[in-house]
């Protein structure tokens, strides 16, 4: 059997390459609004983060997400990506 290819994204906080299923997902969406994608299929202009909440406190801090996505991110997406760690 093939052994099948895994999918690397790179974190925008840490800059770490891992697989995409371990990352979350931050998506701009056309109309752009600003949401945590957790099925990672939405369309628009995405981002990923390692699921930690250092990397969201750095993400938040350099402005890192911000820059990738070219829209500005609220305090309700950054507190929405701490939730879902907890």
């Amino acid at each position: 059997m093939k052994t099948r290819k895994i999918p690397m994204r790179k974190c925008v906080a840490c800059q770490e390459m891992k697989p995409k299923k371990e990352l979350v997902r931050v998506v701009r969406s056309p109309e752009g609004e600003v949401f945590v994608d957790r099925t990672g299929k939405k369309s628009g202009r995405g981002a990923y983060l390692c699921n930690q909440a250092s990397c969201f406190a750095l993400a938040k801090k350099k402005g890192s997400l911000s820059n990738q996505l070219k829209a500005p991110v609220t305090d309700e997406v950054f507190s929405e990506l701490e939730k879902g760690v907890l």
